[in-house]
């Protein structure tokens, strides 16, 4: 019995002791997941990611204000010349125009609680541009009207510089011959009585060629003297202001057209006369070319001086009025959008089908 107690005893102790000895723990590896590579087949149906490198900056020490200043430099023979042509009332025109346009751009920078922007002077070449497309015998407050609506109606209402829709001077000039048809097409004065050398065109009567290239013609105030006008248009192409796209495409393509269709076959004295006459030269180089109304595109902005010089020539030859520059660039700067989306060019990281895709509304 003592025996068997004893056993008993032995037994119990050496399943406590080897119940309180740790056992070691199991330590197992963490098992490492190979990458799996890809297929040819699968590899080629991954998206392939685009190829991005640094943009091409492009800095420049221009501001708006400093472009301004280069097109007042450069507008400043052919008016010096309308004054010297036409006297001092081609001053007080052109000074009314200049301040009625700073004075309505102040204003309306005050109501609208805007930074005041007169300071970048694009209301300055406003006003003048607007002067040197009306008569002398114009009115004062006809111009300063015509300023008031360039200034309100086409830029500030629609946001300032850079959100105008079309050119401001040409829409007030516009809006001053619709309003006042007989005042605006007065280009009687003491020097001039006659027409206007594409008025005497149109209807079948000869022309000085000379007088028109130097200036010596009835007309509007910046409009007559060729000359003046080129002397301005070479320093903004020496300085890099404009380039010759909009320019070089829309006096080629009116000369086209009244070869064409100017019923006088290869006539050199009829085409200098169409060249010479009327605002197209004004037109060409400080209207057309402006950064806010025309296309920004390459092929746009040769579409689009394509386009306005077969509009000049349509309202030149069949239409009622001798001139038709102001109407042609107005009509042409609300089809730069359109103008701007045919002739967009493919963006980085697109190929020509994938991109007739995605404005379709596919995927790239």
């Amino acid at each position: 019995m003592a025996e068997e107690l004893l056993e008993k005893n032995e037994t119990a102790e050496a399943n406590k002791a080897q119940a309180v000895k740790p056992q070691a723990a199991e330590v197992k590896k963490p098992q490492t997941v190979e990458a799996k590579k890809p297929g040819k087949s699968e590899a080629a149906a991954l998206p392939i990611p685009y190829q991005v490198s640094s943009n091409p900056h492009v800095r420049s020490k221009a501001s708006t204000g400093s472009i301004m200043m280069m097109v007042i430099i450069a507008l400043l023979p052919a008016t010096g010349f309308g004054i010297y042509n036409f006297g001092l009332k081609a001053l007080l025109v052109i000074a009314v125009t200049v301040g009625f346009s700073v004075a309505t751009e102040a204003v309306c920078c005050l109501i609208m609680r805007k930074k005041m922007s007169i300071g970048d002077l694009s209301a300055v070449v406003t006003g003048l541009l607007l002067g040197l497309n009306l008569p002398v015998n114009i009115k004062w407050w006809m111009a300063a009207l015509g300023a008031i609506f360039a200034i309100l109606v086409v830029k500030m209402l629609f946001g300032g510089i850079g959100q105008n829709f079309m050119n401001p001077a040409l829409a007030g000039r516009c809006f001053l011959l619709i309003s006042f048809p007989l005042q605006m097409t007065n280009f009687v004065t003491d020097a001039y009585t006659g027409a206007t050398p594409l008025a005497a065109l149109k209807a079948g009567e000869a022309v000085n060629v000379t007088d028109m290239i130097i200036g010596r013609t009835s007309g509007t105030i910046g409009e007559t003297s060729v000359i003046a006008i080129l002397i301005g248009a070479c320093f903004l192409l020496v300085t890099g202001i404009i380039d010759l796209k909009v320019p070089a495409s829309y006096i080629l393509s009116f000369a086209v057209f009244v070869l064409i269709f100017g019923g006088h076959g290869w006539d050199p004295a009829y085409l200098a006369a169409q060249l010479a006459g009327g605002g197209l030269m004004l037109g060409a180089f400080f209207m057309a070319t402006d950064y806010v109304t025309r296309p920004i595109t390459k092929w746009g902005q040769i579409v689009f001086g394509i386009f306005l010089g077969i509009m000049t020539g349509i309202f030149r030859l069949f239409g009622p009025s001798a001139e038709g520059v102001s109407y042609a660039i107005i009509i042409g700067n609300l089809l730069v959008p359109l103008i701007e989306k045919v002739t967009a060019p493919t963006p980085f990281g697109y190929t020509r089908a994938s991109f007739k895709e995605q404005k379709k509304g596919g995927k790239k």
